[in-house]
């Protein structure tokens, strides 16, 4: 593996445990790809989250969208563990997804909760739906943005729900309406566009299914939010290591995501 490869595997390893997984069961082909795109995403959503300074969050959000111009024009990028193997990676058409997600990430840096639903749903939409379509489109170009952006938008919706206690005590408010009703039909509306990008996985390549195996965990995360949804403010989402394991693999060695 090449040291920037090496370097981005490493970050995402430490950071993010279950994209790193997914990853390493994807083939070995793959992986040069994902993991530059996969360690963007970390250093992109650690930014805001390393200083107390709104400014100097802001800067550092900055820096990756002048790297993704760079990208995006074609020429020289600066020299970077992550923003150099990101350019070999990325296909200058969906630099502008990835700087949608550079901009969502914004709310991170402040305190001002979603203004209502419909600006919460494209918060994860530009965040995790961008992130896993690039992902895709980067193994194969011909990826149809519907069915992964749909998986990409389930998988970021679980993942929030997970992260709901940890965003309460940074005095963030996660939630549009923390009833139980509420979560209970948001993990609804995970589960209902989880089931409608399964149902279209034929349309994705084959060549691009590896990048869809980060998908695995939310299917458990969100039927138990669904089920129980006072185990969302408790943070008992996470699902059972062992268990969990056995998942990736039964769909790393079937292609079934």
């Amino acid at each position: 593996m090449p040291d920037d490869i090496a370097a981005c595997a490493e970050i995402v390893r430490r950071a993010d445990p279950e994209r790193f997984r997914a990853v390493m069961a994807a083939p070995v082909a793959a992986r040069e790809r994902l993991f530059p795109i996969y360690a963007f995403n970390v250093e992109v959503a650690r930014a805001p989250w390393v200083t107390a300074e709104p400014l100097i969050a802001e800067m550092r959000l900055q820096w990756w969208r002048d790297a993704l111009a760079e990208i995006a024009a074609g020429g020289p990028v600066r020299r970077h563990e992550v923003a150099t193997p990101l350019a070999q990676a990325v296909g200058a058409g969906d630099v502008a997804l990835l700087d949608a997600l550079v901009e969502a990430r914004r709310w991170d840096i402040h305190r001002e909760p979603f203004a209502d639903l419909q600006a919460f749903r494209a918060h994860i939409a530009a965040t995790t739906g961008n992130l896993l379509l690039v992902a895709a489109r980067a193994l194969d170009g011909a990826v149809p943005e519907g069915p992964v952006h749909a998986a990409g938008y389930a998988q970021g919706l679980a993942n929030w729900l997970r992260a709901v206690p940890a965003l309460s005590a940074a005095n963030r408010a996660p939630l549009v309406d923390d009833r139980a009703k509420a979560m209970c039909a948001l993990a609804e509306e995970g589960l209902g566009e989880l089931s409608r990008a399964r149902k279209a996985r034929g349309q994705v390549p084959r060549a691009a299914r590896p990048a869809l195996l980060a998908v695995w965990p939310a299917g458990p995360v969100l039927a138990a939010a669904r089920a129980e949804p006072a185990r969302v403010a408790e943070g008992r989402l996470e699902p059972a290591p062992a268990i969990s394991r056995l998942r990736l693999i039964a769909r790393a060695a079937t292609g079934r995501w």
